[in-house]
This record gives C-alpha cells, sequence and structure tokens, in this order.
C-alpha cells in the first residue's frame, strides 16, 4: 500500500473594508453629549426669544451666586420663598416682585456700612432665618419675611398676602402669629447696639374708619402696634430711633396700589450713621 497523499492545503483571501475594526460604544456617549447641548442650546435661544428684559433678568438673578445662603436648597417653599438677603440700591423699595421671586444676591454697593455693621447685619438676618425655619407654627410665614439691606440699614419686612393679614381688618389688632413673628425679630436684635425705625404700610384701597381714621392714622398705629411688641419682648425704649407710618406712599408692588402686599410692617436695623434723631432739641 502506497504512502497516505499530502492534504490539500485552501488559502483563502477576505478582501475586508477599510475601517472595518470595532469602533467600540464611546461614540454613542460623546454624541449624545452633544444632541443634549444643542437641546439646552436651543431651548435658551427660544427663552431668550419669548422672554422680556425683566423676566430674563429674573432668570439671571435666580442662578446668580449668593454670598449669604438665606434659602434652602430645595427652592422657593422655604423660609423667605427662596429668595436670599437683598440689597437694592439705595433705599427705594425692589421695583418689582412678581410672585416674590428670588432676590438679587447681597452685595455690598452704594451701603455705607462698616465691614463690621454689615457682618452684623448678615448674623441677624440669619438668625431670624434659621429660627423661623426652625418653628413650625411660623414657618408657612416665611415667604411674608423680606430682608434688604439698604443704605439706612438692615430692613425687615413683614408683608401681608391675599389670604393672611397680619392686623384685622382696619385696625391695629395683630394675628397671634405675627406677634410671635415680631418676637423672632426682637430677639435677633436684642443683643446688637444698633437702634430700630419702626415703619407701617398700607395698599391703596380708601379706608374710614371711626374718628375719622384713614389709612396715615391706620399705617401709624400699626406701627405703635409692631413697636409694642417688641417692646414687650426686651427692647427698651432706647433702642426706637423714630416711628412712622406711610400710608400707601411708598408700595411694594408699584404697579398695582391695591395689591394686598402692599401693606407690611417693616423694622430696620440702622446704621449708626442713620441711628441719630434729627429735629429740635435732639
Amino acid at each position: 500500500m502506497g504512502p497516505a497523499p499530502e492534504p490539500e492545503i485552501l488559502v483563502k483571501k477576505v478582501r475586508g473594508r477599510k475601517h472595518a475594526h470595532h469602533h467600540g460604544g464611546a461614540w454613542k456617549v460623546a454624541y449624545a453629549d452633544f444632541v443634549t447641548a444643542m437641546m439646552a442650546f436651543f431651548l435658551l435661544m427660544w427663552l431668550l426669544g419669548a422672554t422680556d428684559e425683566e423676566k430674563r433678568k429674573g432668570i439671571a438673578d435666580y442662578f446668580a451666586p449668593t454670598i449669604l445662603p438665606m434659602e434652602r436648597s430645595g427652592g422657593s417653599n422655604g423660609v423667605m420663598g427662596g429668595r436670599s438677603l437683598e440689597e437694592p440700591e439705595g433705599n427705594a423699595p425692589h421695583p418689582q416682585l412678581s410672585g416674590l421671586r428670588p432676590a438679587t444676591p447681597f452685595q455690598s454697593r452704594n451701603t455705607q456700612s462698616t465691614p463690621s455693621e454689615l457682618d452684623r447685619m448678615r448674623e441677624v438676618a440669619e438668625a431670624i432665618r434659621r429660627r423661623v425655619e426652625s418653628d413650625p407654627g411660623l414657618r408657612d410665614l416665611g415667604d411674608q419675611l423680606r430682608m434688604t439691606v439698604t443704605d439706612e440699614g438692615l430692613r425687615i419686612e413683614l408683608i401681608d398676602k391675599e389670604d393672611y393679614s397680619m392686623f384685622r381688618s382696619g385696625t391695629a389688632e395683630m394675628d397671634p402669629r405675627a406677634r410671635a413673628l415680631l418676637g423672632v425679630v426682637a430677639e435677633a436684635v436684642r443683643d446688637v447696639p444698633n437702634r430700630l425705625a419702626v415703619r407701617g404700610h398700607t395698599d391703596s384701597v380708601p379706608f374710614s374708619g371711626a374718628n375719622g381714621m384713614n389709612n396715615w392714622t391706620l399705617s401709624t398705629y400699626r406701627a405703635e402696634a409692631t413697636r409694642a411688641v417688641l417692646a414687650r419682648n426686651g427692647l427698651g425704649e432706647e433702642r426706637f430711633s423714630r416711628l412712622e407710618g406711610l400710608a400707601d406712599t411708598e408700595p411694594l408692588i408699584p404697579e398695582n396700589p391695591a395689591d394686598p402686599r402692599n401693606r407690611r410692617m417693616s423694622v430696620t436695623v440702622l446704621r449708626e450713621a442713620s441711628a441719630a434723631p434729627s429735629g429740635p432739641g435732639k
């Protein structure tokens, strides 16, 4: 029997296409990032085209960094309605407070307080925020609390809203929760040396009460009621520099003078330069 035949060797040539090797899935991640970025870009362009200057400023203010955190991280449902400590220029009220939207961050422009006074005002504001935030009975009033640094000092405002008023209608009779909120303010300012100014504000709805009362007298009586509550909470007579009833002359919502949020009480922690009373014999 002869030798076995050698096996036949077949050579197969495979012509592969260029770039046929495996690329993996990294390109999918990069593409998804690109698509997301483009969606965000076109959304931004749409927002810029669909909003006016005032709304764009509100969006910018919302995302602006803040030095003093005055709100909870959860958004606009906490104390002060998610607003940071405000500082508009000069003593004028904030020009727009539509829905008590987030305000401009705390800064020190146009404020003549010394650094130590500004630190003191920050501490007072933060103490009030913490106390209201931790009190279940006061927490839902937090969005009616507005703190603003002006050339005059730290202005602490307690603001009415449509479904809650600090005073019984047409009177200087204060609601118990409003008294408790003023107690928190008194506690926060008790140990600071600055004097205080108390002001009452009404809306523009005409008021005519007994004995010829009007919005001027009503705002003055409410300012005195506010001062009296602060005094009962440990602030002596020497702490008060002035008391004013301003009726509806300085509305918080100027485009709607009848808005209930124009009804408010303000307690201003005065800068030392603003605390000295002026007038004859002073």
